[in-house]
């Protein structure tokens, strides 16, 4: 795959990304119906080739089922059924999810059901002896199982996606997934690395000062590593950086700072004007599009191809709109 068909604003194909079936509109929930996401099916479709599957269906319980639910201890639960909670039914689910897992296809995301206690994502109830939850909560038992064998695939709950920095996080994370492994692991090289590390410094610096920094020592050349495993350590520090969402004040530095490429080429007053943007960003007055829109129409004009190709700008496709709500 070439560097253009990976581009987030000229990508041709569809990303794989797994689904909870039933945001797909596919009858597998306990009652028989489905729980339909507009926003998977709608905007995300465009983008995303789906890959569903059902925990629950998987593991042959069927529908319409009773309901289920987490009981015992939150380091490690059981699942039974909420009617008749003598069957404990975790190994014919937990034997389901691994067999799937073992031959999971290449993803670059994972999008789950909100409040499973197969696929839930966060704040998963486990039930005491008494009937009362614990007051910690915990992933659902599919969820668990796939961040503990996939750790750096970006995952994320159908009704988190509602949370414009979370939504924002998580397509920025399946795209830079996404095109590091067709454009590093594919065809792995330092030549590659280095300029997919180009390529996203600035994300990474809004992200986390740290991590950039790191980032540049581990391909400085002074850890003599085999290419894949400094591909391997590379991509791992590159994911947790990218874990959470940058902060308004980190994209006011990097804001900043990719000004100082206009410095010599365009007038100082302009380059005042742009700043002014930028705080008004900082303010809370306009959202991160207004910024970023306006200092890359002066970048196009009188940056460097350095500059220009600088996924900072366009982290996923811009016809998403993500940026006009963050």
């Amino acid at each position: 795959m070439t560097l253009n068909e990976s581009y987030p604003n000229q990508i041709t194909h569809k990303i794989p990304v797994g689904i909870s079936a039933c945001l797909l509109g596919e009858n597998v929930r306990f009652n028989g119906g489905h729980s339909r996401s507009l926003y998977c099916l709608g905007p995300l479709a465009e983008y995303f080739e789906y890959r569903k599957f059902c925990p629950e269906m998987a593991a042959g319980f069927g529908t319409p089922r009773p309901t289920m639910r987490l009981e015992g201890d939150p380091d490690q639960p059981k699942m039974v059924f909420s009617n008749n909670r003598e069957v404990d039914i975790t190994e014919q689910l937990v034997t389901s999810n691994e067999r799937y897992l073992d031959n999971l296809p290449e993803l670059d995301g994972y999008i789950v059901m909100k409040n499973s206690p197969s696929c839930g994502f966060e704040r998963i109830k486990v039930y005491q002896e008494n009937g009362h939850p614990h007051m910690r909560r915990v992933k659902g038992l599919f969820t668990q199982a796939l961040e503990e064998r996939y750790p750096l695939l970006p995952i994320e709950e159908d009704g988190r996606l509602n949370d414009p920095l979370l939504r924002e996080n998580f397509l920025l994370r399946v795209f830079a997934h996404h095109e590091f492994r067709n454009t590093v692991l594919n065809e792995l090289s330092m030549k590659n690395l280095i300029d997919y590390h180009s390529r996203y410094k600035y994300v990474v610096m809004a992200h986390s000062q740290p991590a950039y920094k790191s980032l540049g020592r581990l391909l400085s050349g002074q850890e003599k590593l085999p290419i894949s495993e400094l591909a391997e350590e590379y991509f791992r520090q590159f994911m947790q950086a990218l874990a959470k969402p940058a902060k308004r004040k980190n994209h006011c530095n990097v804001l900043m700072h990719l000004v100082g490429y206009l410095k010599r080429e365009v007038d100082s007053n302009v380059r005042q004007d742009i700043l002014n943007v930028v705080e008004q960003y900082r303010r809370g007055e306009v959202n991160l599009t207004t910024p970023t829109t306006l200092l890359y129409h002066y970048l196009k004009l009188y940056g460097s191809e350095y500059v220009k190709e600088q996924r900072y700008f366009a982290p996923y496709p811009q016809a998403l709109g993500i940026r006009n709500t963050v």
